[in-house]
């Protein structure tokens, strides 16, 4: 069977309309995993007795797990619970889970890497712990670690596609599917990644962008 770059061009509007659904869910995931893992940070940093342990093996466990095997323990565990969710929220749950422990450890290395004496000098002044938080140590840290966010981010997108295994109507569900039906996998795995290389590229240029923006808050 001969290449047909003619085919792959005809399913480019389906393969981005499923892109949509890919971008969705890896925004969905970037905040919930964003929010989560900052909070776990916090969490940890304020060192209560009750959840260090927790937090810390929880990180570990999803760090020494495959994605791949999070997301099927996700989705057959909703159902023992008698809860009854969509697929793509099962996913998101999935992908945002992941993401609040890797998100975790790297604002906890920015917080590391924070210099004390603006801290010392808020805490000398009276400053309440919450603004602390939020107009020294948070605007500092997350501008340090927009470079390793952005590839945590970048990972997310990626792994969007293993969505598709539990049945996600996503880019890699719809491509399985085309090439179920027309038996031209080159084509369109070549049109598929070069949709993910795009949307990654996008997002490594806005995070860049955002890098730049950020750089006013570095002391």
């Amino acid at each position: 069977m001969t290449f047909d770059i003619a085919f792959a061009i005809s399913q480019f509007p389906y393969l981005l309309q499923a892109a949509g659904t890919t971008i969705v869910i890896a925004i969905s995931s970037i905040i919930l995993g964003s929010l989560g893992g900052t909070f776990l940070a916090i969490a940890r940093e304020t060192k209560p007795q009750w959840c260090g342990r927790p937090i810390a093996l929880y990180v570990s466990f999803i760090r020494g797990t495959p994605l791949f095997i999070q997301i099927l323990l996700v989705y057959l565990s909703i159902p023992k619970f008698g809860a009854d969710i969509p697929k793509i929220i099962v996913g998101i749950i999935a992908l945002s889970l992941n993401a609040a422990a890797y998100v975790a450890e790297i604002v906890r290395g920015g917080l590391s890497a924070l210099q004390p004496g603006q801290i010392d000098a808020a805490r000398a002044a009276g400053m309440p712990v919450s603004l602390i938080w939020m107009h020294i140590k948070l605007p500092q840290t997350f501008a340090l670690i927009l470079p390793p966010l952005t590839i945590q981010f970048i990972s997310i997108l990626k792994g969007s596609s293993l969505l598709s295994v539990i049945g996600v109507v996503e880019l890699t569900r719809l491509s399985q599917t085309i090439i179920s039906g027309s038996f031209r996998p080159v084509e369109i795995w070549i049109a598929t990644g070069s949709i993910y290389f795009i949307l990654c590229f996008t997002l490594g240029a806005f995070a860049s962008h955002l890098e730049r923006y950020a750089s006013r808050f570095r002391r």
